[in-house]
């Protein structure tokens, strides 16, 4: 909403637009009236919506044509006045003043405008009968207002008007001539519906609707205050309750009501309460929250994140299989303006055997995202109505931002949830199958996922001492003459070459030698596609010589089953090495996993111990906190 609101006065000669002004700051009539009165300024606590406003008048004796113009292009609102007892001064509303406000204004944000008819002490007919036809003609007119200077008649409502026409115009919301809300308003309440239907069942009942009323105004409706606003929309449409529940056209049908009649700060107040401008856009405000990141701290979620982020994936799990089909995503996205997550996000997650995204695989991109770009993390959850539902000033209290890295090495101590693993190769050494394993896809799933499908990046949950944790795995393109800082900011680096590739240890040595020998970043070497033939490497060092050398760990020999039932033999194995039991992932809360969905060590030969060398490497640094 606007901070404050300028109001300008026009109007032929003799029509009392001073009078106005000093009537209105004095509350009596003056006795002498100057050419023209001095910008005033109301203060905010003596207004009805608690917004500063400032009066500015017009005299064409005292002022230029290029000052007129200025105010103009100044002003939130225009009062144009006329005397209801000079005929002209009406005539030359539509003649003159009308085209040439809008000549002096951009045409796709109009300056609403208000008719004012003073003197009406000195007739006794009404003029609405002539002005009607001139609202009906132009959009651009909020209201008209009949008024006298001279016996104070209507003076602090014509200035309410427009302050009103300014802080809640019509425009954005209604289309009188069609009688109806217009698009825009229609597709912003539509989500606002849908955000309020916590059950997602198509109605908002009583316990939605009082959450929906304290939400947006701080006091719940009492019982029958519910009825008869139910029985309103019952009287006017069939469809409008169902199940003694508001649908979305009764919904709809309501706020056309209240506009109708006049109560546009009703709408308005739902409207801004839930992030929108008067555009009837997401403010920037609402959308990016202000957060700050010191260096080499990352982000998470929260706990009141998850609980909420499980409540809008139990919210659209209509057949409840712990699982979300394509039409469920796309259910649950659409109070977004566009589709978030593309089909690539089902590579970078866990799915069921249909290729849908299971509740672990949910948090996990939810997980990704934070960690990756907490902006657009901020965004999505404003979009799900978080700092609304959960009565927060906004997103940004779903997000935790960790202690520095270096601390946590040298207190050997973190909190932290998520862990980097940056997994470098030559191309064609088997990266990406490496993902693809992890999240326990055989080499016949990942020969179906399409070149425009692929994720550069995998993430699922392990447990560490007892606890949840998140492991994510980024594919860094293979550049060896340039790797970025976000290249190498990591907690632990996978080296990987294809065993049956002559010359692609080469690669993995070079970038070490050359990036990691002297960092304190930990180093795994995977020699992929182990079930081929294993060529010498043309390197000075065998693998395991290098390994040796550099005291690292020897290669871990990894590769992917062709068909899911050579893998079985592999599914129950347990690793215990130095402090690491490694089992499994299972899903962050009590959720039960269905017998189809895929477990995270199920990808192949080997996935599980690298896995084991991955967490020695990560935890025994430091002891995991919850």
């Amino acid at each position: 909403m606007r901070k404050d609101v300028r109001i300008l006065l026009v109007g032929e000669p003799k029509v009392g637009k001073t009078s106005l002004i000093m009537s209105l700051v004095s509350e009596e009539f003056p006795d002498e009236v100057p050419l023209r009165a001095e910008e005033i300024t109301i203060p905010a606590d003596v207004t009805p919506e608690r917004v500063p406003t400032h009066i500015v008048d017009y005299s064409e004796a005292e002022q230029s044509d290029e000052q007129l113009y200025q105010e103009i292009s100044k002003a939130n609102v225009i009062c144009i006045v006329y005397s209801v007892n000079n005929k002209k001064s009406i005539e030359k509303v539509t003649s003159h003043w009308i085209p040439l406000i809008n000549d002096r204004t951009d045409k796709d944000s109009r300056v609403p405008l208000i008719l004012v008819g003073n003197k009406s002490d000195l007739v006794e007919h009404s003029s609405m009968e002539t002005i009607l036809p001139i609202m009906n003609q132009y959009q651009d007119i909020e209201t008209c207002v009949e008024c006298s200077a001279k016996n104070l008649k209507n003076i602090s409502e014509l200035f309410y008007y427009a302050q009103k026409a300014v802080l809640h115009p019509t425009g954005p919301l209604y289309c009188p001539e069609e009688k109806e809300l217009k698009p825009s308003c229609i597709k912003a309440l539509t989500r606002i519906f849908k955000v309020s239907d916590l059950d997602n069942d198509g109605i908002l009942n009583d316990n939605e609707l009082n959450f929906f009323q304290r939400t947006c105004f701080n006091t719940p409706l009492a019982p029958q205050a519910l009825e008869d606003v139910k029985n309103v929309v019952r009287r006017n449409m069939t469809d409008g309750v169902k199940d003694n529940g508001l649908t979305l056209k009764g919904f709809l049908f309501l706020h056309t009501l209240f506009i109708q009649r006049g109560r546009h700060e009703t709408t308005w107040t739902v409207l801004r309460r839930f992030g929108y401008d008067d555009d009837l856009e997401l403010t920037q405000e609402y959308l990016f929250p202000m957060i700050k990141i010191p260096p080499d701290c990352t982000t998470e979620l929260n706990h009141n994140a998850y609980l909420f982020l499980q409540s809008v994936f139990d919210k659209h799990d209509k057949d409840r299989d712990c699982a979300l089909s394509p039409d469920e995503v796309k259910d649950l996205f659409k109070v977004f303006p566009y589709m978030p997550w593309g089909p690539d996000v089902n590579n970078t997650v866990c799915t069921n055997d249909q290729g849908w995204i299971t509740y672990q695989g949910y948090l996990s991109q939810w997980t990704l995202t934070t960690y990756l770009d907490v902006q657009r993390s901020l965004e999505y959850l404003g979009y799900l109505g978080y700092s609304i539902i959960y009565e927060q000033e906004s997103q940004a209290a779903a997000m935790t931002v960790t202690r520095n890295k270096r601390i946590d090495l040298q207190k050997k101590q973190t909190q932290r949830s998520v862990f980097r693993c940056n997994v470098l190769g030559a191309r064609g050494s088997g990266k990406s199958g490496f993902l693809q394993a992890f999240l326990g896809r055989n080499l016949q799933r990942q020969r179906q996922i399409r070149e425009d499908h692929k994720s550069f990046y995998a993430i699922s949950t392990t447990y560490v001492y007892g606890q949840e944790k998140y492991l994510l795995l980024h594919e860094v393109i293979p550049d060896f003459d340039f790797l970025s800082e976000a290249d190498l900011a990591c907690d632990v680096v996978c080296l990987v070459y294809d065993v049956n590739n002559p010359r692609s240890f080469e690669y993995c040595a070079k970038v070490y030698k050359q990036y990691f020998i002297d960092s304190k970043t930990p180093c795994v070497v995977i020699a992929a596609k182990s079930d081929l033939h294993e060529v010498r490497q043309h390197y000075s060092l065998s693998p395991h010589e290098f390994c040796r050398k550099h005291k690292l760990h020897p290669p871990q020999p990894v590769h992917v089953q062709l068909h899911r039932r050579t893998q079985q033999r592999h599914l129950h194995q347990t690793h215990h090495h130095g402090h690491v039991s490694l089992q499994p992932a299972q899903p962050l809360s009590d959720h039960a996993v269905p017998a189809n969905t895929q477990p995270a060590s199920q990808g192949g030969t080997g996935v599980s111990a690298w896995k084991l060398k991955l967490h020695d490497l990560l935890f025994v640094q430091h002891k995991v906190n919850s």
